[in-house]
């Protein structure tokens, strides 16, 4: 594999799960010849469901089928497998867990593949803990089961080129297991303070950054992970997500931005190794709302090049797609792919 990519931040609602569908099926659209595994690691997996069809194409439906099935198709089914054998890989077929989009939405392109998401996750957190923080001599549980999606990808190393998570803005393990086996992390923020202190404890909880004593360090994850001599993931991207026009230079919308890019600014020359640039402007990038534009296309679960302009009905209602909106949507995301 080429690249894992995790998208992630400490905050709901900054719109990274329709951010990385549009992200991930456009990369699909200008890299035919990728092969592209997608692991939903979400207790809601709203990017499955979008993947599988949106609320209007039966989506939930697809999906709950998925999770239907034995072995269960989905990274709770996964998990399950896990449980009973949390330190080291009972035997299994990778391909059990993984589903083809396409076959069910006429949308996604055919070289996306998918781990669905699953509530199971929420139910099986707290074994996974204990399991991870079990006291056992001459072996690392904790490392053990982080290790959990990096086994699962181990077996498929070469059927694929680029894998994308979609994570909880937890950091439960079940999120620190999928970080775990990432490369790279593309973290959306809002223009609010709550993003700006997001961002914050995003570089706490990954980097052990500004803890406020020794005592959170030593039980960090980023020092389970170096103590194990593993690599940390590296932020690749910041995405100034839904942006509006409203949001000019004097606005307070863009005082805060600006404060979320002076605190970058800071770590990166305190801290330049969790980052895979080495000046802000090369690492953050700019996405405006969607708007009609994303409605519709969340709702038909299709990438924006799939959306018509013009009237349409979604769920009874009557909306429209403006072309204008469209096309600056496909730019967009066109913007952000070009970054990974």
């Amino acid at each position: 594999m080429e690249m894992k990519y995790a998208f992630w931040n400490n905050k709901g609602g900054t719109g990274k799960t329709s951010l990385s569908f549009q992200a991930i099926t456009r990369y699909a659209f200008d890299h035919p010849n990728a092969r592209i595994l997608v692991i939903d690691v979400c207790p809601q997996a709203n990017l499955s469901e979008l993947m599988l069809g949106g609320l209007s194409n039966q989506g939930s439906a697809k999906l709950l089928q998925r999770q239907g099935l034995t072995p269960r198709c989905s990274i709770g089914g996964y998990f399950q497998l896990r449980l009973p054998a949390p330190y080291s890989p009972p035997p299994f077929n990778a391909k059990d867990f993984i589903t083809k989009p396409s076959q069910y939405n006429a949308g996604i392109r055919p070289n996306i593949d998918l781990v669905c998401g699953d509530p199971l996750l929420e139910l099986q957190s707290n074994a996974v803990n204990t399991l991870a923080n079990n006291q056992i001599p001459g072996t690392s549980p904790w490392i053990a089961v982080v290790d959990w999606i990096s086994d699962f990808l181990a077996q498929v190393e070469d059927d694929y080129d680029v894998v994308f998570f979609d994570c909880n803005p937890s950091f439960s393990l079940y999120t620190q297991i999928a970080l775990a086996a990432s490369d790279r992390i593309v973290l959306p923020v809002m223009a609010d303070d709550s993003s700006r202190r997001a961002i914050q404890n995003a570089f706490s909880l990954m980097y052990g950054l500004k803890l406020p004593s020794d005592i959170y360090s030593a039980f960090s994850f980023a020092t389970k992970l170096r103590d194990a001599g593993r690599p940390l993931p590296k932020v690749h991207l910041i995405v100034k997500n839904r942006l509006t026009q409203y949001m000019g230079a004097a606005s307070a919308y863009a005082a805060v931005l600006e404060a979320i890019e002076g605190d970058v600014e800071v770590l990166l020359q305190t801290h330049p190794d969790i980052f895979t640039f080495a000046n802000v402007e090369d690492g953050f990038v700019e996405v405006r709302d969607f708007q009609t534009t994303g409605v519709v296309a969340f709702a038909k679960g299709k990438p924006f090049l799939e959306v018509s302009v013009g009237k349409q009905a979604i769920n009874g209602h009557r909306v429209q797609v403006k072309e204008d909106y469209l096309l600056n949507a496909i730019s967009a995301i066109k913007g952000l792919v070009d970054r990974l």
